[in-house]
Formats: C-alpha cells, structure tokens, sequence
C-alpha cells in the first residue's frame, strides 16, 4: 500500500488490487438487512445492496412507508415529516429539509488549519472568557460569559486550537443560533470548508447548515435502534469522507426536559495508554470507512443528495497543528483493517471497540440546555447522542450543526 492512505474505494480492484472474485462486495440477506463481505471484513447494513453503493431511485430507508420521488413536480426540496406541534416555534426557519436534486462527489482539497495562527496561550480568547471548568481532567471544557458570535478572528483561530487540546468545548446561554444563516456560514467558513450531507436534513436553502431534529416519532427510535441493544454509536462525523470533519459547531435549539445527552470520548488519551508494541503495530495499518453503513439510520423522507463511498484513513493519525496522535478507529463507520486475515482484522476491531467504549476515564457527557453551543475536534474525539428520553406530543430534540472539513487525515507513521 502507498503512503497514500486516503483513496476512495470506488474501484475497490483497482485500488486494493484484489482478485476478480473479490472486486465488489458480497451481500447476504439476514433479519433485518443484509450482510456485507469485503475484503476478509464483514459488517451489517440496513441498506438495499447495490455494488457502487449507490441506492437506487426509489430506495426506501428504514422508517419510511414509501419511496421519495426524486424531485416530484420541479421541487428541490421538501420539509422532513413532522409528528410533534410545532406552532409558534422560534425556530420553525431551522425545521429540517431535504435535497431531492443530485450532486457531483465532493473534491478534494488542501485544508490550512486556521488554528497554525493561535497564540498557543490563547490569551486574547481566555481574557473573554468570565467563568471555565474543565469537565473531567482527560476532555472538555464547560465555558460561560463570553458569546461565540462576538469573537474575533483571532480569538476563533485560538478556539480551534483550544478544541485540538480540550476535545469538546461547553458554551452555555449562546445567542450563536439568532444570528442570520449567512452569519453562520461565514463563521463556520473561517474553520474550512463547509460540509453539506450526503442525505442529511438542513436548513430550508441552507444545505451547509445541518438540522438535526428528533420528535415523538417513535419509528425513528425503533429502527435506529433495530438490532442492537443499546442506541450509542461511537462515530466521527463522515469519516468516510476523503477530508474528513474538524473544529464542528453542535447547537441546541430545543431539547428534552431530561435525556438526550450527548457522549464524547478522547481518541488521543485512548491512544496513549495502548503499549508500546501496539502504538507500532496500529501506526502501520489502514481502515475502510465505509458511508453504506450510516444509512441503516437514514431519517425519513431523507434521499441520497451524493453517492456513498468508502476511503481509506490510518487507524492512527496525528493533529496538523498540535501533533499528537489519534487513534483513529470509530465503531459507526469502521468496516474493517486493510491488509489483515479476518480473523486478525475481528480481533484487533473487538480489542479497539472495547477499549473505546468502555474507558470511561477518557469520556464525558455532555447535559443540553437551549442556547448551548458544543465546539468539538472531530479529528480528536467520537460522540454518540443517547436516544433516551420519553416520547411525547411535545417531545423535541433539535440541533443544528455547522460542519468545516479538515485536511487529509496524516498518519502517525508515514510509510516508506
């Protein structure tokens, strides 16, 4: 395998030089969905099995009763179905929407973190700052009397890298979701590129402003919980992208009287306190990550705006700016470790999984309340929303999230 570790798996043959036997998935129907073989790696998914991993147009995602014509009668967009009352809402502008038009794959770019530019005391940004506690000693910050709005640029390009150092940073009483849509993206623009969804809900003619919105529709609990125990999905968003996430805008709109926090545990101390011997073995190897397995939770009336694709990233990646590695390896979207046998690649991927989910000295929770903004380094953590709470006429659970990508994940060990 080159030094390249981040190429598209759109032509598996040609990328991984596998046996014509082996240039596509094999699929095998199992309750509830299908089995997917790549590779020596297996994993389930709730999607219709099609080899370029393209749906096709009348694919049905879990939930719905029905298929979404693609763009019925000229619309480009249409309001995501809503089971809640949403009279007066002060938010009704931010209610979900989703592209019914198709879209050219994303290209590649060159990402300079704006972060490079930060005084590495951050004191133009901590002089704000009124009142800061840290959550637990290994990640986040809970932040109050200071409004992300009002920074400047350079007190922006220190909170990108007090995100890289902290993880997860708690802004509480935030006017940031008041402002205008074009204020948001502009903002969102100082830290990269910003990400518009391969299906996800938005904004109303905003696609770069994700809405995240989650009512008393009991399906979409039952099938984003089908098959599993438990609703927590360790996962960094679209890391199957070939520039994946970085310095990422979570904000709370409305939210349960009690439940549906927010998880988020910290990739680099998780790669710390692996040994010595196994910092080398993982630093060497590469992961599929694969954007079949996110429709399994695919939203309804939700279509696919770009075609799915699985790339390849190091398990350990290093950050552009502060330089400590990562391990890199999250459960939602992992389907497998290039280059092992199976039973190697099952192994170290129930070691890895175990060890992430379950050292909770490197995790926290974050507790919503409106006009909370959550910043976070999705190259240095994973989170999981924890579907918890009850279901109601006037049960909400609504985010908007600002999304910049980030560069090329940089291996921890480039090859030779």
């Amino acid at each position: 395998m080159s030094s390249t570790v981040t190429e598209t798996l759109t032509k598996p043959l040609e990328a991984l030089s596998l046996p014509v036997e082996e240039q596509q998935p094999r699929y095998t129907k199992v309750p509830g969905g299908y089995e997917v073989e790549f590779k020596g790696a297996k994993w389930f998914t709730g999607t219709i099995p099609n080899e370029a991993y393209t749906p096709p147009k009348d694919f049905v995602f879990p939930g719905n009763s029905s298929p979404v014509e693609l763009n019925p009668k000229g619309q480009t967009e249409i309001p995501q179905k809503l089971t809640a009352d949403y009279t007066g809402y002060k938010y009704s502008n931010y209610l979900a929407h989703v592209t019914l038009t198709e879209e050219a794959p994303l290209v590649p770019y060159d990402h300079v973190d704006c972060a490079f530019r930060a005084d590495p005391e951050k004191k133009a940004l901590f002089a704000a700052i009124k009142e800061m506690k840290d959550m637990t000693p290994s990640i986040g910050t809970e932040v109050k009397g200071v409004q992300l709005s009002s920074l400047s640029s350079q007190q922006k390009d220190e909170l990108a890298l007090w995100a890289a150092e902290r993880g997860v940073l708690v802004f509480r009483d935030q006017d940031f979701v008041d402002q205008t849509p074009e204020f948001l993206k502009e903002y969102g623009s100082h830290f990269g590129r910003l990400h518009v969804h391969s299906f996800g809900s938005h904004m109303k003619g905003h696609p770069e402003i994700l809405s995240n919105l989650r009512d008393n529709d009991k399906t979409v609990f039952d099938h984003y919980g089908a098959g599993y125990l438990t609703t927590t999905r360790w996962h960094s968003d679209m890391t199957y992208e070939k520039n994946p996430m970085g310095t990422t805008f979570l904000c709370a709109l409305e939210v349960p009287e009690c439940g549906g926090d927010t998880l988020y545990l910290n990739n680099m101390d998780a790669y710390d306190k692996l040994s010595e011997p196994m910092k080398f073995f993982l630093e060497g190897l590469s992961a599929v990550h694969s954007g079949a397995q996110q429709s399994i939770h695919g939203k309804k009336s939700s279509v696919y705006r770009r075609d799915l694709v699985e790339t390849l990233h190091p398990i350990v990646r290093k950050h552009p700016v502060t330089g400590r590695k990562a391990l890199w390896f999250p459960p939602e979207y992992v389907a497998g470790i290039v280059g092992l046998k199976k039973e190697e690649s099952d192994a170290i991927t129930a070691m890895l999984f175990s060890h992430l989910e379950k050292s909770l000295d490197f995790h926290t929770r974050v507790k919503w309340e409106k006009g909370t903004v959550v910043v976070y380094d999705n190259r240095m953590v994973l989170h999981s929303v924890v579907l918890d709470y009850a279901l109601g006429p006037n049960a909400k659970r609504h985010h908007i999230r600002i999304t910049p990508q980030a560069e090329r994940p940089i291996p921890a060990r480039e090859s030779s």
